[in-house]
């Protein structure tokens, strides 16, 4: 998966200008815009925070704890008001998620309590046996009615989590941390699972704690947007969708609300999932026509009984919603070029029914179809997959191309120059390297001590220095994702007996992303990528000449808006590990995270694509520190990590910080990232 190592070429002098400047260009949030005052209201129907029982088409495998209470969970409790019937012990926030209030934490028996550095009481549990994983099968992406895993595990009892804030600076923030917070998690159990030889199904483990400690948002069932959900998010797992209230089935394709749990008087649907396991016409991006579930053979899960559909459950919601005229959700996917059977989520926006009809599949069953109409003025969602898929089958039919390859050859994949903003030519002269330029040759630095693992460095191999060095685990998954930050990683080096192959080397093969660098409408050149970016996912490493205080202060001033200065890590880099306590650890102390660095890297004269990234204060990547090569603490390689899922052609960004006030005279910019916890400037 990852590119081959490259190969040592000559520096290429080209004309360019090191134009680092302000701020990434987020799409706003669909829904909260003044310009679609049609969809900007209040969601149109709320319903409690129930959902239908897996015996009535719910989407959650047996065992497995909804994310929406039913009555039937409730031993059929009395009718109240709708909005009562939530659990008594939840409170819904400002923006539609729920925190806990405080309970007796000591009745749990599979649990134990701590306190947490700030003195707040914190569950934990004592084993994660109880989160119990039925491998026998796979998550259904279109909902046969097949169970395809289970968790069984006690009823939990919420909790507040000293981890996530009860409440948040704004919705999308809350959905970012949420899902920050799952990734972290399911990475950390695959690391542990792998060590043990135990199941992969990380992904339901996480999922399972989180709900055991309400890490959830949206928790109320809604038509229209989501808040802190925007066109164009992405999704490698349907329990991603769930957490945020996106789309509340793990399983069936279509999400709905009953009369029953609402105030409304017919079965009404919010959100389907289009991901390949139906006869859907996806050709084009702004009509969608969606087959109807059930009906056995008509998906490639079920190789059962075939038998026509029927008009019930999520097919009956669909036709209702025809004649109510409500907004659907829609969610479509894209393979995972990365997977042999993955498949990825792209939230493409609002749809509405315009005609339904019943036709006889290939299978020979009759099956509904439904034909949905985007809504106008949209940003666009599954149509940017599309242009970026073409583009990388044929990079010709890219517009607004200046240079097909701005490193000039010696990256692996080709760098595009575009500007579609003005009649900028470039950045004026810099010579692209691949290589940092240290004060001394790395001959001379201290050497690293070499494994001697076979062929490749394993998981749970303690005769591993290299995975002695990481603290006793390789830091990165199989496929290559980073498990978490850490204030550095060590990676196989030259003197190791493993081969290029061996997962510990991820950095070292070079960048393996279809990368532009374009031209902002108000912050000079900027980063994106053709390519969709996992969280964890390595990016590229600040490439440029390392520099002392003396020479910065002196050659380096006011006019060198290309420096980087490890003396700062923002605040969600240090929340992008996982939550410690959910997994019965002890709390991560900062400095095992961050380390300040005396490391100054300029790359006004000699860099690579890293020296484009524009500052943001709420950055979709991170930097981490990584030592390869030699064993130098003070002067390690400064690699990029994906902060988050990226959509393609979202602008790549991270936080300068404020600074050194030592370095040079560069003055406080003015920062127009307009995020929420915006500072207002950078250094």
């Amino acid at each position: 998966m990852e590119a081959e190592p490259v190969s040592s070429q000559e520096d290429v002098v080209l004309d360019a200008k090191p134009l680092r400047s302000l701020a990434p260009m987020f799409p706003a949030p669909y829904g909260f815009n003044t310009a679609f005052t049609s969809f900007g209201s209040a969601p149109a129907v709320c319903v409690s925070p129930f959902s239908v029982s897996s015996s009535s088409g719910g989407g959650f495998p047996q065992g497995f704890p909804p994310f929406f209470s039913t009555p039937e969970s409730a031993n059929q409790q009395k009718a109240v008001p709708s909005l009562q019937r939530a659990r008594t012990n939840k409170t819904p926030t400002s923006n539609g998620s729920y925190h806990s209030e405080q309970i007796n934490l000591e009745d749990d028996p599979d649990y134990s309590v701590h306190t947490s550095s700030s003195g707040r009481k914190i569950k934990r549990p004592r084993s994660l046996k109880k989160y119990k994983i039925d491998d026998s099968d796979s998550e259904d992406p279109e909902g046969s009615g097949k169970k395809k895993s289970q968790i069984k595990r006690k009823p939990r009892k919420p909790i507040e989590l000293a981890l996530i804030p009860s409440s948040f600076l704004d919705a999308r923030n809350s959905a970012e941390e949420i899902l920050m917070t799952f990734d972290a998690l399911r990475r950390k159990i695959l690391q542990l699972d792998e060590a043990n030889d135990a199941s992969k199904r990380s992904y339901l483990k996480a999922g399972a704690i989180m709900m055991s400690n309400d890490l959830r948002a949206n928790i109320v069932k809604r038509i229209g947007p989501v808040p802190g959900v925007e066109i164009g998010d992405i999704f490698y797992f349907r329990i991603e969708m769930c957490l945020v209230g996106l789309h509340a089935q793990i399983m069936a394709g279509i999400d709905y609300m009953l009369p029953r749990l609402s105030d409304v008087d017919e079965t009404l649907a919010i959100s389907i999932v289009s991901a390949g396991g139906y006869e859907n016409d996806e050709g084009d991006t702004n009509v969608l026509i969606y087959t109807g579930q059930g009906g056995g053979g008509s998906s490639k899960y079920d190789k059962g009984q075939l038998f026509d559909q029927k008009l019930e459950r999520g097919n009956l919601a669909l036709e209702r919603s025809l004649h109510r005229g409500n907004l659907v959700r829609v969610i479509r996917s894209a393979k995972d070029m990365n997977l042999i059977n993955g498949r990825i989520y792209i939230y493409d926006g609002l749809y509405k029914i315009q005609e339904t009809w019943m036709e006889k599949a290939k299978a020979g069953n009759n099956v509904f179809k439904y034909k949905l109409f985007r809504e106008p003025g949209q940003p666009e969602g599954i149509a940017v997959w599309k242009h970026t898929e073409s583009w990388k089958a044929n990079p010709s039919s890219r517009s607004g191309v200046i240079l097909p390859d701005i490193s000039s050859g010696v990256e692996t994949l080709p760098v595009f120059l575009v500007n579609e903003v003005d009649n900028e030519k470039g950045p004026s002269h810099f010579t692209y390297a691949i290589k940092m330029k240290y004060l001394k040759p790395i001959t001379s630095m201290k050497p690293l001590l070499g494994c001697r693992c076979i062929s490749v460095c394993l998981p749970g191999d303690a005769s591993c220095s290299c995975a002695q060095q990481n603290g006793g685990n390789l830091p990165y998954c199989a496929n290559g994702f980073v498990v978490s930050r850490k204030h550095v990683l060590y990676e196989c080096n030259i003197l190791c007996s493993c081969s290029v192959n061996c997962r510990n080397r991820v950095t070292q093969k070079g960048i393996n992303l279809h990368f532009e660098v374009f031209r902002t409408r108000d912050r000079g050149w900027g980063l994106r990528s053709w390519d969709p970016i996992r969280a964890g996912t390595f990016i590229c490493e600040y490439v440029g000449e390392v520099v002392d205080k003396i020479n910065a202060n002196n050659e380096y001033g006011e006019e060198d808006e290309c420096i980087f200065e490890g003396n700062y890590i923002d605040e969600k880099t240090l929340k992008w590990n996982h939550g410690p306590e959910l997994l019965g650890e002890p709390s991560i102390n900062e400095s095992d995270i961050f380390k300040p660095l005396p490391i100054i890297i300029s790359s006004r004269n000699v860099g690579n694509v890293a020296r484009f990234m524009n500052h943001s204060c709420s950055p979709n990547v991170f930097w981490q520190p990584v030592l390869h090569d030699h064993d130098e603490g003070d002067y390690p390689h400064i690699m990029f990590f994906a902060m988050k899922h990226i959509p393609p052609m979202m602008e790549l960004t991270f936080d300068y910080g404020l600074g050194s006030e030592n370095v040079g005279t560069r003055k406080p910019k003015k920062c127009l990232c307009g995020s929420p916890k915006c500072r207002g400037f950078f250094r």
